[in-house]
């Protein structure tokens, strides 16, 4: 039987950059998704697997102007 690990349940890992710059900044995830124009869910669904380069620009633009 395979453990939780090799059928890919724990999928979270992907995007650490992302979700720890957002954790550190003291933002939620809805709120990067309202910065970037999207909702929450398709942020999160986003997350899932490693961003491409035009959407991780996107989401860095939005942490830094949250930030301000």
């Amino acid at each position: 039987m395979k453990n939780i690990h090799e059928r890919g349940i724990n999928k979270m890992k992907a995007n650490k950059d992302i979700r720890k710059e957002i954790e550190d900044a003291g933002l939620t995830y809805w709120q990067v998704a309202e910065q970037i124009g999207i909702t929450a869910g398709t942020f999160t669904v986003w997350l899932r697997t490693p961003l491409n380069d035009t959407r991780k620009e996107r989401t860095i633009r939005a942490i830094d102007a949250l930030k301000k």
